[in-house]
């Protein structure tokens, strides 16, 4: 078995702000986050039978557009195109999700829809109200599955944050490439959801009548309409660079190179159960996920180093930790400074906890907004007069310097408790080795600071001040 990663060679875009609708870029020794686009295109255009995919977040910006454009193509060839996407940030008019559901190849359902996908607003409230922990309990697994054959998982949702192609704000992302029995693993997986009561089709959302269920209807005229817009959209260079489509098309280029990049070793596929764990009231409940994870922390021996773009411990976290660092294991923590974070709630957690942390003997570094390797990641063939604000999205741990973890976790209470997590947990110094030196780099001095020195100060008082706010809520199981 094997497994291939790009970390630290691919960084991924964005927060919610106005994309810059040319997806255009430029590869730069691959640590960029179209060379993770480019991966995807290609496996979908050379898919011979089935594509499986999974998504938390799926948008109908450029990125969005064209990945959704590009599955219909494999699905116009015959290849049979199955999609689930989480219902809380799913982004797409609901006559266009409609018409692509109704392609006889493809089959889309949508994960615990209590929010958006034929949900108007007073049934969502009202969703809120009678299943509190119904309602937060997301699909936050990112797969995508090529014949059964090869697979794709990390921390790439499908919209153009994720691939570098937003001109104000850019995320350091990391996905791994798996081939071998792991993508059984995963296969069955998706399998799993699929069955799934809380796996919805598309086109049962839209056969409601009455207050609580939208009804919407698209006739064969408007599918085809749908479909043409999509290739139209595609074939535009201002949409997708031929840039772009050159490295595409280029691909097989390349494979000799990956061929000598790929880690050999054993790869285990960890992951959660649909809904996570059996909890109906409370907020905890852990989860497979968790288990796994927590496992290789009270299994280290020497060091442990982390890349998590949002840190809230829970108290079974902590207590691992402070084991941990009580046995004489050195751990180290890279997350997201309040100057680079997307997400204040999740932020004033960690700020709340910070200084508890650090007396742990904890070693925490926060990724700075202008780190001084951002001119290296950056990957655009016009690229913005003011670089973008970069972030950390990627969740990987190293542990010993010989097991490494890729996937989609953050280390806070929603990941372990209430969001189903994926990953790969790679035994193979080697890839071990390479992630650690990557991750390491990031920590630098140039690139983070340390949150002992106080890094709050370089940011306005105003967002200081928002943040305090959202520490006064009690939100902590959400974060």
């Amino acid at each position: 078995m094997a497994v291939w990663s790009g970390a630290g060679r691919v960084v991924a875009d964005g927060l919610h702000r106005q994309p810059d609708r040319r997806a255009s870029g430029r590869d730069r020794r691959g640590r960029a986050g179209h060379p993770a686009l480019r991966a995807r295109a290609w496996l979908a255009d050379h898919a011979q039978h089935s594509i499986e995919v999974q998504y938390f977040i799926w948008s109908s910006d450029n990125i969005g557009i064209l990945a959704s454009e590009a599955l219909l193509r494999a699905a116009e060839r015959g290849v049979k195109v199955r999609v689930i996407v989480d219902d809380l940030l799913i982004d797409a008019p609901d006559k266009s999700l409609l018409a692509l559901a109704h392609h006889p190849n493809v089959d889309i359902r949508i994960y615990n829809p209590r929010h958006q996908v034929g949900t108007p607003f007073h049934k969502r409230v009202l969703n809120v109200v009678t299943d509190f922990r119904g309602v937060n309990q997301r699909m936050h697994d990112k797969t995508f599955i090529v014949d059964g054959r090869v697979a794709i998982t990390g921390g790439r949702n499908m919209a153009d944050e994720y691939f570098d192609y937003d001109r104000d704000y850019t995320f350091r992302d990391r996905d791994a490439l798996v081939v071998g029995e792991a993508v059984r693993a995963m296969q069955a997986n998706f399998d799993a959801f699929w069955a799934s009561p809380l796996a919805v089709p598309v086109e049962a959302r839209y056969d409601g009548w009455g207050l609580m269920k939208k009804n919407v209807k698209v006739d064969a005229a408007e599918v085809q309409q749908v479909y043409r817009e999509l290739h139209a959209y595609a074939r535009q260079p201002e949409n997708f660079a031929p840039e772009v489509r050159a490295a595409i098309d280029a691909t097989p280029a390349v494979f000799e190179r990956l061929a000598r990049e790929m880690a050999w070793g054993r790869v285990e596929f960890i992951h959660d159960a649909p809904g996570k764990n059996g909890r109906r009231w409370s907020l905890g409940g852990g989860g497979k996920s968790s288990a796994a994870l927590a496992k290789l922390v009270a299994g280290a021996t020497e060091s442990i180093v982390i890349q998590s773009p949002y840190l809230v411990m829970s108290d079974n976290a902590k207590a691992l930790f402070r084991a941990a660092v009580a046995r004489g294991v050195r751990v180290r923590i890279l997350t997201n400074s309040l100057a680079s974070t997307d997400n204040m709630q999740a932020f004033s957690g960690y700020r709340s906890q910070r200084k508890q942390l650090l007396k742990m003997g904890l070693d925490i570094r926060e990724y700075k907004p202008d780190p001084a390797n951002r001119a290296m990641l950056m990957s655009r063939v016009n690229p913005p007069d003011n670089p973008p604000v970069f972030a950390l999205h990627a969740k990987s741990m190293v542990v010993d310097g010989r097991i490494a973890y890729i996937g989609t976790f953050n280390f806070d209470p929603r990941s372990e408790n209430l969001n189903t997590e994926v990953g790969v947990i790679v035994h193979h110094e080697g890839l071990a080795q390479r992630l650690l030196a990557i991750m390491e780099a990031d920590m630098r001095p140039e690139n983070s600071w340390s949150a002992a020195d106080a890094p709050d100060q370089y940011v306005p008082l105003t967002k200081r001040g928002h943040v305090r706010l959202w520490q006064l809520l009690p939100l902590k199981p959400l974060l």
